[in-house]
């Protein structure tokens, strides 16, 4: 029978999802229809005379009713096919498809380090709690996270780049073409920034959650049994203290999809923050439509899996569900 709750609870978060997805596609549908310029007149410019830019708009589909256009280009969506460039005349894959390649794998590896390192302090923050170190820490992470990933990389920048050491790359040099897992070398800094807007969050989260579970009775029973300290914490409460974690980890990596931006420009990193800069001033809807939807299904998708994480983690939850 809990299994079947489990399975429910997917079914129902999953069609939440879609849902939600579906509300954030005619959101930026309407959103791009209501830009002030003409996409066919900034793709040919002021000086393009009334037929040519109407024979574009029609050449485009931009005369269609606006309903025919959302059903087109969603139905194409669906199927995988994002469709083609207004500025490049490119399918959408191909123009920019690198660039989404880039920023997931620097997500990615914002998140493999950031995750186990946000843990590893908490969990010893709570096991040290009160002592120097967990004042010291406490205080760290509390001044990292009231700073801008700007400030941080600047200062990164500063610091390893330009006047005190010159030992890392101050921006980042991928062609077109090339995985920036090619280039570990530049991934340095970027990657530093996202994990240290990251890491105080999560690692506050972890701390209180599991200085809550070691006060409960089933920890306090796991010591009298007399089993080793680091057995208790990590087999007892950092287990049972991963719910909330989870929730936090979920805010944090959809964090980083908004953060990534930012970072990109600063390091010129070839992401999805240059490529939605530049479509937004060509006015290119098909490319800013298609990056839109692709963060939206990074926050669904980082959120459905924290939820059934939390579930999964918290047996009184599980008992819930039917």
């Amino acid at each position: 029978m809990g299994n079947i709750g489990v399975w429910k609870f997917i079914g129902r978060r999953l069609l939440l999802g879609l849902a939600t997805l579906l509300v954030v596609s005619i959101v930026v549908f309407a959103a791009t229809q209501l830009l002030p310029s003409d996409p066919a007149r900034a793709i040919l410019g002021r000086d393009a005379t009334e037929q040519s830019v109407n024979a574009l708009r029609e050449e485009l589909g931009l005369d269609r009713p606006a309903v025919e256009q959302y059903w087109d280009w969603l139905t194409r969506l669906v199927s995988g096919d994002p469709g083609e460039s207004f500025n490049a005349r490119l399918p959408i894959m191909d123009y920019i498809g690198d660039r989404v390649l880039n920023s997931l794998f620097l997500l990615v590896l914002a998140s493999v380090i950031s995750i186990p390192l946000s843990l590893l302090i908490g969990a010893y923050s709570a096991r040290k709690r009160d002592t120097a170190f967990d004042h010291v820490s406490s205080n760290v992470m509390l001044a990292l996270a009231s700073l801008p990933e700007f400030v941080i990389g600047m200062f990164l920048v500063v610091l390893f780049s330009t006047i005190v050491w010159q030992v890392l790359p101050a921006v980042t040099v991928i062609a077109s073409g090339e995985g920036p897992w090619n280039h570990l070398d530049q991934m340095i800094l970027p990657t530093a920034v996202l994990v240290l807007g990251a890491v105080p969050y999560i690692a506050r989260t972890a701390r209180a959650s599991i200085i809550e579970v070691n006060e409960s009775d089933y920890v306090e029973m796991a010591r009298l049994k007399g089993a080793p300290e680091e057995v208790v914490l990590w087999r007892h409460a950092v287990p049972n203290a991963l719910g909330p974690v989870f929730q936090v980890i979920a805010l944090n990596v959809a964090y980083f999809a908004g953060g990534v931006i930012v970072v990109e420009f600063l390091f010129n990193y070839p992401g999805i923050g240059g490529a939605l800069a530049a479509s937004v001033r060509v006015r290119d809807i098909p490319v800013i439509q298609f990056l839109v939807m692709v963060l939206a299904a990074l926050y669904v998708t980082v959120n459905l899996a924290a939820d059934l994480a939390t579930v999964l983690v918290t047996p009184r939850l599980r008992t819930r569900l039917k």
